[in-house]
């Protein structure tokens, strides 16, 4: 790589965790992006892209035939769409020690090219890697186990009241990603998480796919 061999460096996950003899095995496997620093916390001079390449989760072949958005039951399911995606706020902010902040705004100028519905919170933020397991699909945050890292991690479901905010609201409980994909042919996600200084972003379109 070019480096004076007088010259320290580390090399480390996403996540910015080093890499060492007793981690390595843990850490590294194929198709893992690692950084080549200066040190730990080095800012990044530019940014980084990752690519994500994943096979359709099993569940859905086995909970396709599930019902979703169209058997509504005639009723208007862009309500329910909008819910579920409130939903993974209320679960990203359910640990704050502070105020909650939860936005939704729509967006019907040129700022993203198209109308768009944003929604921000103040919530935890996602690493990387939880951003990957977000993207693939049917891989509930409540069902992962393994290497999968929640991205919601220590997130412990309230008892249930039906339609309040201060529980889950997802009415279908078919997440995030199809509820986007329900009301727009693209979604991005961009996350912070609380402890780190690097900002995640996350591309789904229905155009690359």
């Amino acid at each position: 790589f070019g480096i004076p061999s007088d010259e320290n460096f580390v090399i480390t996950t996403t996540n910015r965790k080093e890499i060492t003899e007793d981690n390595f095995s843990e850490l590294v496997r194929d198709g893992v992006t690692l950084y080549l620093l200066q040190s730990v916390d080095q800012m990044l001079l530019l940014a980084t892209k990752e690519r994500i390449d994943f096979l359709p989760h099993y569940d859905t072949l086995v909970k396709s035939g599930m019902y979703e958005y169209y058997a509504s039951e005639g009723q208007n399911p862009l309500p329910f769409a909008l819910a579920e995606l409130i939903d993974n706020s209320l679960s990203a902010t359910s640990r704050n020690t502070g105020i909650r902040s939860i936005q939704i705004k729509l967006l019907f100028d040129d700022s993203q090219g198209k109308p768009a519905v944003a929604v921000i919170d103040n919530g935890s933020g996602m690493t990387s890697k939880q951003l990957n397991n977000w993207a693939v699909y049917r891989l509930s945050k409540f069902t992962r186990q393994g290497d999968f890292e929640s991205d919601h991690s220590g997130y412990v479901r309230p008892l249930p009241v039906p339609r309040s905010l201060n529980s889950d609201i997802s009415y279908f409980g078919v997440g995030g990603k199809q509820a986007v994909f329900f009301v727009g042919q693209s979604a991005r996600m961009i996350s912070k998480p609380a402890a780190s200084q690097d900002v995640h972003e996350l591309v789904l379109s229905k155009e690359d796919f």
